[in-house]
């Protein structure tokens, strides 16, 4: 009967441990919708959206001496304007964090655009930075993966 009776307050214990706990299997999975990849090499960005073809725009990526991240993230954090604290104040309009104080974002060095020449960040001309910047709005930080490759 003690045998019994610890069991079942065995079962009891478990039960209200796990009160509450959602199992994991029941979490929902958002869809990935907003898709965007960062090709070094050609220094150049296409989005898609839902499986289609979006846009696909000149970016500028860290110039000799920086790095940009490699690797695949799902963004963080939304700022319709940020300054960087690191680099003198500079403007980052339309930022899309997505590691650390790396993010996408607008520029006003339009004429770089094509070739490495920022501290990391990656650099859009400010009409695809706001577009973008709508579509992950829109879409959700968890809708959305950015995939940055040589």
């Amino acid at each position: 009967m003690k045998s019994f009776l610890k069991l079942i307050a065995g079962l009891a214990f478990v039960a209200f441990a796990t009160a509450g706990v959602a199992d994991a299997s029941t979490k929902k999975k958002v869809p990935t919708a907003v898709q965007i990849h960062v090709d070094i090499s050609s220094q150049s960005m296409s989005v898609d959206v839902n499986g289609w073809s979006y846009g696909r725009w000149k970016v500028s990526t860290a110039r000799d001496g920086y790095y940009t991240p490699r690797g695949a993230w799902r963004p963080f954090a939304l700022k319709k304007m940020h300054y960087s604290r690191k680099y003198d104040n500079s403007p980052m309009p339309n930022s899309i964090f997505f590691l650390g104080g790396y993010a996408i974002h607008a520029t006003g060095y339009v004429k770089s655009l094509g070739r490495p020449a920022s501290h990391g960040c990656i650099r859009l001309h400010p009409t695809n930075a706001a577009k973008l910047y709508s579509l992950v709005q829109k879409h959700g930080l968890n809708a959305t993966r950015i995939t940055i490759t040589n």
